[in-house]
């Protein structure tokens, strides 16, 4: 609203309506949102600055759309979240069109990332290998082995059935087992929670955003392009004895 010419910060956390924006709410409209404020030639024409300056400006355009006024530290835990949230969306789409060995790979990766399987041989012997009953593969819980989990992982595009939960758990009481992880690149529906909440045994559901987001805060598939460092000044330093 700013860019339209509507709203002014004087300083922070005030904000003083412009004689533009007073003649707007005469008119009592009942939503103020970007294509609203395409009639204004200056919020166009910074809408137009936006599209030819990539992903940055973009986002300092969503803030200053908010109507809200940000300290430098929340614009860029905003910038985080929001480019993290894009490359979430892309390491999803490009999980669903590898191939079924490499997506064994791509959970092994993730999986001893995260601190289970032991060794990667151990891993490796373990995933995509006994496909019985509903279980594609078992790994070690931590480093010593001291409790075995087994996987069922799906690269799949729809909805995973109830029934496939129901066949997984069935398959973890054949096998005396409590503990169970089911991955998919899709989604698990409401019932599937519930499911999974009301058994005894202790099932995790990772669906296909929880997958992407995994993959990026452990580092698989993904590699850090930049580094930003924010100080703050040390009082301790400044004291004088």
């Amino acid at each position: 609203m700013k860019k339209a010419g509507l709203l002014d910060t004087p300083r922070r956390a005030h904000f003083k309506i412009l004689p533009r924006g007073l003649e707007l709410l005469k008119e009592n409209p009942k939503e103020i949102n970007s294509k609203f404020l395409t009639r204004y030639d200056e919020f166009v024409e910074f809408k137009s600055i936006k599209k030819g300056k990539g992903d940055s400006l973009q986002i300092e355009s969503e803030i200053i759309e908010s109507g809200l006024d940000h300290t430098p530290e929340e614009v860029l835990e905003y910038a985080h979240q929001k480019l993290n949230s894009e490359l979430a969306k892309e390491v999803l789409e490009i999980v669903r069109k590898c191939s079924p060995a490499f997506f064994e790979k791509l959970v092994i990766d993730m999986l001893l990332k995260m601190g289970y399987g032991g060794t990667r041989r151990d891993a490796g012997q373990a995933i995509g290998r006994s496909h019985d009953g509903g279980i594609d593969g078992i790994i070690k819980e931590d480093k010593l082995g001291l409790d075995i989990i087994y996987i069922q992982a799906k690269r799949w595009e729809n909805s995973v059935p109830v029934k496939e939960l129901r066949d997984f758990v069935g398959a973890l009481s054949y096998k005396k087992a409590k503990k169970g992880i089911f991955i998919t690149t899709s989604s698990f529906p409401p019932s599937g929670h519930d499911f999974v909440r009301q058994i005894e045994h202790k099932i995790i559901l990772i669906d296909g955003d929880m997958l992407a987001n995994l993959m990026i805060e452990n580092n698989v598939g993904v590699s850090v392009t930049a580094t930003y460092q924010v100080k703050r000044i040390d009082s301790d330093y400044f004291e004088e004895n």
